[in-house]
């Protein structure tokens, strides 16, 4: 049957009609999903999802935030720091879209001499001179909410892990403004010590205390709080606890029911103080031989609490051992713990960014809560630790003493903890003891969070920082390790806004492949066993030809035939494993080659390959109903 020509071209209208309408449908979709930010998370790690705490905190933003993101794209950027600034800007965009309508978004490149250089400099920016003959590139962040402002100089040094953490500090900092209140209870002087009327006659400069509390009072206010404290200032949000030796219950009742309330907490414990045990010998020399008592515990507390902590054992570790100095020796003490970065938690935002804490004559934490609170381990020992070491015997404990009775007990023994969650008071009778005393307004319960530390030296000057003369009679002082970096890092969260107590630390967004790196893993092995054959040809042959110079005696600056005769061998190895090397990086690229093949066919051809057997299936199925 043929159609007559209206019918012809009525089906030629339909069809041209439909391929219209199709374009015109996929442009506009193209249009809209360009604007709209619709993205389906899929990585491992969740790099582009934000945490439940980045959520709430924008939820009550009741004003606008505007971040104004610094980057070099016509500058000499590297390609690592390219890629950087790509992955913040996408993070960025989850941020405005999380900010329902508060966060605005702007993007400046800041080119030589430019007004956007001229504002990132006035703002704080710190530019990255990548070499004598490139502009400084930029790539920082400056957050504004009114008359608020704080910024990233530069987030190069901001690793992938803190990258969320740092965003939201930041967004947070420029919407609560408020400078936090912390308040500091501890048996050594650590706000500095008083000074008495020699001093104030000889012109002695007023102790400052130790450094770690001199950088708190930047950000902070720092109260002190007395030892016989019966009760913690509602204004202070933040406990910091230090060597806290031969409290009585009402300062133990104190702090109880300041973290029922709510409040925060960092607590330093010691089974063995080496700043108090040089305090007692200094003050009555007597002490040191009568072996005074210079260990700290929250006792009672802990054990409400479910944490574990005995004040008489100091933790050795073999794996940990530091090199001292002193009185014209050098010893290495397993007691004084150098931690490194493969014994912190990697997935803690707190604990992920450090590379090595020196602990002096730690202690043990253990996790007795028995699900009731979330005990996070921070920092531990190896597994070549022993706990039993008696905290006064410690202090004059070299690695070969111990090791006569060293015996590990294959445990790795917790040495920083965070403790979160619902917390139930050590005083149920009140501080004395009988139900008689119990306050009207007495807490039972309440949530709250408590970093703990088995350790109060690791935060003195001499554990953290070295002084550096500055001339002049000035002088600084310089990190000699992370401790500082973790007390302070520690302060802040808990200091913070709730919300930044539930922020995980991200993986890193560069994603490696896995088998990609196995088949140039295999040829490195390889090529170095080749490398290492090559070597030992060298080395043997250039024996040989020593030998055979010796034996020619004078005429040993002749070659002799023997000695032809080995150059020649040696030559031909040579050109055989160099033969052979290019093989396996033939090998390697060949199989590289072929991986690539298989993921383009996947990336290209899976797609349309589905959409085929669909209309094949759709279409079966139709001639099936039929």
């Amino acid at each position: 049957m043929t159609l007559p020509p209206q019918g012809i071209a009525r089906k030629i209208g339909a069809g041209a009609l439909a391929v219209a309408l199709t374009a015109v449908i996929v442009i506009a979709a193209n249009l809209i999903l360009t604007n709209a930010h619709l993205r389906l998370d899929l990585t491992r790690g969740r790099q582009f999802s934000l945490s439940d705490g980045t959520r709430r905190l924008l939820a009550k933003a009741d004003r606008d935030i505007t971040l104004q993101l610094y980057v070099s794209r016509s500058g000499d950027l590297p390609v690592d720091l390219k890629t950087y600034a790509r992955h913040l800007e996408e993070l960025l965009l989850e941020y405005r879209a999380a900010g329902l309508g508060r966060i605005i978004l702007e993007t400046y490149d800041p080119k030589p001499d430019s007004d956007a250089e001229e504002r990132a400099t006035a703002a704080g920016l710190e530019p990255q001179t990548l070499n004598l003959y490139a502009s400084p590139v930029y790539l920082g962040l400056v957050a504004r909410c009114g008359s608020e402002q704080q910024v990233v100089p530069s987030f190069a040094a901001v690793e992938d892990a803190r990258l969320e953490y740092t965003l939201t500090r930041l967004i947070s900092r420029v919407l609560f403004p408020q400078k936090s209140v912390l308040g500091v209870l501890s048996s050594l002087p650590v706000l500095g010590a008083p000074m008495n009327q020699m001093q104030m006659m000889m012109g002695q400069p007023p102790d400052q205390g130790w450094m770690a509390f001199q950088m708190l009072r930047e950000d902070y206010e720092v109260r002190s709080v007395p030892l016989e404290t019966e009760g913690i200032d509602p204004e202070i949000r933040t406990l910091i606890v230090v060597h806290p030796k031969n409290l009585s219950d009402r300062t133990l009742f104190a702090i109880d029911q300041f973290v029922l309330r709510g409040g925060r907490l960092v607590v330093c414990v010691d089974p063995l103080n080496a700043t108090d045990a040089r305090s007692s010998e200094n003050d009555n020399p007597m002490m040191r031989m009568a072996g005074s008592d210079t260990s700290s515990t929250l006792g009672k507390l802990f054990d409400a609490w479910g944490v574990g902590f005995d004040p008489t054992q100091v933790i050795a570790d073999l794996r940990a051992v530091t090199t001292l100095s002193g009185q014209g020796q050098v010893i290495e003490s397993p007691t004084f713990l150098w931690i490194r970065n493969d014994r912190m938690n990697p997935d803690d935002i707190l604990s992920r960014p450090l590379d090595q804490i020196m602990l002096p004559f730690a202690g043990s934490l253990t996790d007795n809560t028995k699900g009731k609170r979330t005990f996070t381990p921070l920092i531990y020992s190896s597994a070549d630790a022993s706990c039993p070491i008696d905290a006064l015997g410690a202090q004059y404990a070299t690695i070969s003493s111990i090791r006569r009775h060293f015996r590990p007990d294959n445990v790795r023994h917790v040495l920083a903890a965070r403790l979160s969650g619902t917390f139930e008071t050590a005083f149920p009778k009140g501080p004395d003891g009988t139900a008689s005393n119990i306050a009207p307004a007495q807490l039972l319960k309440g949530n709250s969070a408590v970093l703990i530390v088995a350790d109060a030296d690791f935060l003195s000057n001499e554990s953290c920082v070295r002084p550096v003369s500055l001339g002049f009679g000035l002088q600084n002082y310089q990190p000699i390790n992370d401790n500082l970096t973790f007390f302070l890092n520690g302060v802040e969260q808990l200091a913070g806004r709730e919300e930044l107590l539930s922020l995980r630390a991200r993986g890193s967004f560069k994603q490696s492949f896995r088998h990609v790196d196995e088949l140039e893993l295999r040829a490195m092995r390889a090529w170095q066993a080749k490398e290492e054959e090559l070597s030992k040809e060298l080395v043997d042959t250039r024996a040989r030809i020593q030998e055979l110079q010796q034996k020619k005696g004078a005429q040993k600056l002749l070659l002799s035939r023997e000695q032809q005769v080995a150059i020649e061998t040696f030559h031909r190895k040579e050109a055989d494993i160099n033969h052979q090397l290019k093989e396996v990086r033939k090998e390697l690229r060949r199989d590289i080659e072929k991986l690539g093949i298989v993921v383009k066919a996947v990336n290209i051809a899976a797609m349309p390959l589905l959409l085929i057997l669909f209309g094949v299936a759709r279409t079966i199925a139709r001639r099936q109903r039929r």
